[in-house]
């Protein structure tokens, strides 16, 4: 195995860490689960708006007609999954009629790791073409990488265990955002390596962050609020805004 594959491996692996840590102790309470809600939108709003976006718009060939229109592409193609899928009430995500639970659980749990994965499969390429180009950057990324995994695989598994009780559940959903990164890193590995132009990788960063964005403000958000309309979902926002901000200063620390 080559060593940009396992450090793309190792980076995606941390996501279970967080997994671990979301399903430690008793099923959260639906104060706790909003709050989970709210921490999983802070952290995909400040991926998107502070980390990819940006890098994307910077990218060599890229205009910003092309990145703010794949933007604009993600975030309609959201808009449009979202209308495919049955939708459900909060109150039902905590207590559904037994013949109902898997259905709401299903919906927010793919929408959960559906806007985690989308992120994670490109980061496990550019992870594993930066550290075929150059090792030292590349380990540094995956090591940014690694670390701000570990609240992604938090935020995906700390609702579904609240909404399910089931430790197995959270375990996989949160797991298939990390085997996203790793699919990311292998199909780089077997196929896209020397043909992954900047401009293609940066068009699928900007999709991306349109979904993550509309994920964040339409979905984890207005459910939050729902779930205990007695407090403030924008403590969780802040909360994961906070964790992710701290990540990347580490990443820009580290001269990445």
């Amino acid at each position: 195995m080559s060593v940009p594959l396992l450090l793309t491996l190792l980076a995606g692996g941390s996501t279970f860490i967080g997994a671990l840590l979301g399903i430690i102790g008793q099923k959260p309470s639906n104060r706790m689960l909003a709050f989970a809600l709210g921490f999983a939108a802070g952290i995909m709003l400040l991926i998107s708006l502070m980390e990819m976006l940006p890098a994307a718009l910077a990218a060599e060939g890229m205009s910003p007609i092309l990145g703010y229109g794949m933007f604009i592409i993600g975030l309609v193609g959201y808009f449009m999954l979202d209308r495919l899928l049955p939708h459900e009430h909060a109150h039902d995500l905590m207590h559904p009629p037994l013949e109902r639970k898997p259905r709401n659980l299903r919906r927010t749990a793919l929408l959960l790791t559906l806007g985690v994965s989308l992120h994670n499969f490109p980061e496990g390429i550019a992870t594993f073409v930066t550290a075929s180009t150059n090792l030292e950057l590349g380990l540094g990324i995956a090591l940014a990488v690694a670390i701000h995994n570990i609240p992604e695989g938090l935020a995906v598994a700390g609702p579904v265990y609240a909404a399910s009780g089931s430790k197995r559940k959270a375990l996989f959903w949160a797991g298939l955002s990390g085997v996203a990164e790793i699919l990311g890193g292998l199909l780089a590995f077997l196929l896209l390596g020397p043909m992954i132009s900047p401009v293609l990788m940066a068009s699928v960063m900007a999709a991306v962050a349109g979904i993550m964005v509309a994920l964040s403000i339409d979905e984890l958000m207005p459910l939050a609020k729902e779930i205990d309309p007695q407090n403030n979902p924008s403590y969780g926002v802040l909360c994961g805004m906070a964790v992710m901000g701290f990540s990347l200063t580490l990443l820009q620390m580290g001269g990445i």
